[in-house]
């Protein structure tokens, strides 16, 4: 629109084009906000506090690119304006943006130039406790967590004094995670959901209320506080649903809701779920994130039986920069290929350093090297997973505990007291409400009772396992639970377990307890073990005995 003046024209905004979209941004209603302030912009240029407004609005969008790009122009209209402390301002968020995408190189130099501004600066400000935040990441990072903290308990002392919300979340959300790293675990979540409060008492600017929300529930699911983080990924749900525009942190909140349903069971649901999120993070090219989100497809296919589909989704999780372990290696165990999965989770498994990054790999390396017959490396897995649980206070870890220490008792041959841990990780699971784990714990509950002579609650067991496998739609753990419903064996083995038999037959051959012991590749103790549920469950009372069984009955 113009405006006649004599000889020249000037370009006149529409009155209400500029107030439309600061109202609009005031209502979360980032489109049309985006739209109009574009179109005021296009006319003539908005001043920086507007700027602001339309950068936010673009990243709230999903378009991260032009988010910076009107970011960096507001940060030189503060320079032009002598206004330095919003400058840094400006330039803190630039970086911070880069950083959240995985774009290292130009975050730091964004930060850089904030802290440089900001040393020309010689009063107190707020500004000084949002550089203090790069300071605490790059010591977490660097696993410095009692820096990190301090850091961190700097930022938020400030922001308190100045009463910014949004600082004083941000910092008490790293300091809470910083707190969960370093082992204390509840301190750390008491400071998560304090910064909680104040996202859901609508206390945040939307960047800043996405950051925290995220970012609470990625702690929680990696301490694996399965309650808190279906909570939380709950309410973070009613907020995204209640911004239909609202593109950005949608694709994590896809992902978390993912791996939430795939917990409770509804595994459909989550392929699809995590599949969006897939296509969401590759449009905004979120490397880290689009990893992650192919990551838990693999998964999810992985444990419907899709191999196929699962192996292509593995490969573009580790394409986007995300480690496929432990799932490859299990996709390779369910293959059949035993030996390729147990040189990928020990090779993934030295690497690893992190506690809470081993707990989760652990209970599949447990699971693997009993399958390959290394059960003396399966029990220093499990023991180490005892140890990293006691340091975190989570019945989830407790039920992995459990669960890992039966599969490893049962496969050394003390049933009893298999039994006793499966036990208490089925009840564990069963509160927490996993139906899978739940299912997983029935299936080698009916196995020690087998192994026990209960072969009618091993029945009822077996049977339960099988019946929920159905449901989910877990073929391979269904098709190898109906070969231990109807075991393939020979009729005169009278209850003993497949690797009892092969104990069996290696005393036949006239083999010792340490040739045995090298040959399975367990201890001789196991070994020992194995011969005495052998010998009470055939009643005999010696290896001369137990020889001639085996020959008498063909099982040589």
């Amino acid at each position: 629109m113009v405006e006649n003046e004599g000889r020249g024209t000037r370009p006149v905004r529409k009155p209400d084009e500029l107030a439309r979209g600061r109202e609009a941004f005031a209502a979360n209603e980032w489109a049309t906000a985006h739209s109009s302030l574009t179109s005021a912009d296009l006319v003539v240029p908005v001043g920086a506090d507007d700027l602001e407004l339309l950068a936010t609005s673009a990243f709230m969008l999903g378009r991260d690119d032009d988010a910076i790009v009107v970011l960096e122009r507001a940060h030189q209209a503060y320079l032009d304006a002598g206004d330095l402390l919003r400058a840094v301002r400006c330039a803190f968020w630039i970086g911070m943006n880069l950083a959240m995408r995985g774009d290292m190189g130009p975050a730091s130099g964004w930060l850089g130039r904030a802290q440089r501004l900001l040393e020309r600066e010689q009063s107190d400000c707020v500004e000084r406790g949002y550089m203090l935040l790069p300071v605490a990441f790059q010591h977490e990072v660097a696993g410095s967590f009692d820096a990190a903290a301090q850091a961190a308990r700097d930022a938020a002392a400030i922001g308190e004094r100045f009463g910014d919300a949004d600082l004083l979340a941000l910092a008490t959300h790293e300091h809470g995670n910083v707190l969960i790293k370093n082992g204390r675990v509840r301190d750390g979540m008491a400071l998560l959901d304090e910064a909680m409060v104040a996202v859901t008492t609508g206390e945040l600017s939307p960047i800043v209320t996405g950051i925290v929300y995220c970012g609470v529930i990625l702690a929680c699911q990696e301490v694996f506080e399965v309650r808190r983080a279906q909570e939380w990924t709950s309410a973070l749900t009613r907020w995204v649903e209640g911004q239909p525009e609202l593109v950005a942190f949608t694709g994590r909140c896809l992902i978390h809701r993912a791996e939430i349903m795939q917990l409770r069971g509804a595994w459909r649901d989550a392929l699809e779920e995590a599949q969006h999120a897939g296509r969401r993070f590759v449009e905004t090219t979120n490397r880290g994130a689009a990893g992650l989100a192919f990551y838990r497809q693999a998964e999810l296919q992985r444990l419907q039986g899709e191999f196929a589909a699962a192996e292509e989704a593995y490969k573009e999780a580790s394409r986007f920069g995300w480690e496929p372990q432990p799932g490859l290696s299990q996709l390779r165990l369910a293959q059949g290929r035993s030996e390729a999965a147990a040189a990928a989770i020990s090779r993934v498994e030295s690497e690893l350093a992190e506690p809470l990054k081993r707990a989760a790999l652990l209970p599949a390396y447990v699971e693997i090297m009993l399958v390959v017959g290394n059960t003396e490396e399966a029990r220093r897995g499990c023991r180490e997973l005892e140890e990293i649980a006691s340091m975190y206070e989570s019945a989830m870890l407790d039920a992995m505990v459990e669960y890992e220490r039966g599969a490893v008792a049962l496969a050394e041959g003390d049933a009893r007291c298999a039994l006793i841990a499966l036990r208490r990780s089925w009840q564990l699971w069963h509160e927490l409400e996993v139906p899978y784990e739940v299912a997983r714990a029935c299936a080698l509950i009916g196995l020690a009772c087998r192994a026990l002579g209960d072969e009618e609650t091993a029945a009822s067991e077996l049977e339960a396992a099988r019946a929920t496998f159905v449901e989910l739609g877990a073929s391979p753990d269904l098709a190898h639970l109906d070969t231990l419903i109807s075991p393939v064996e020979p009729r005169a083995a009278r209850g003993l377990t497949a690797r009892e038999l092969e104990v069996l037959r290696l005393v036949a051959t006239g083999k010792s307890n340490r040739d045995i012991a090298s040959e399975l590749v367990i201890s001789e103790h196991t070994v020992a073990r194995h011969l005495q549920n052998i010998f009470a469950k055939l009643d005999l009372g010696s290896r001369t005995a137990a020889t001639a069984f085996a020959f008498e009955h063909d099982l040589v």
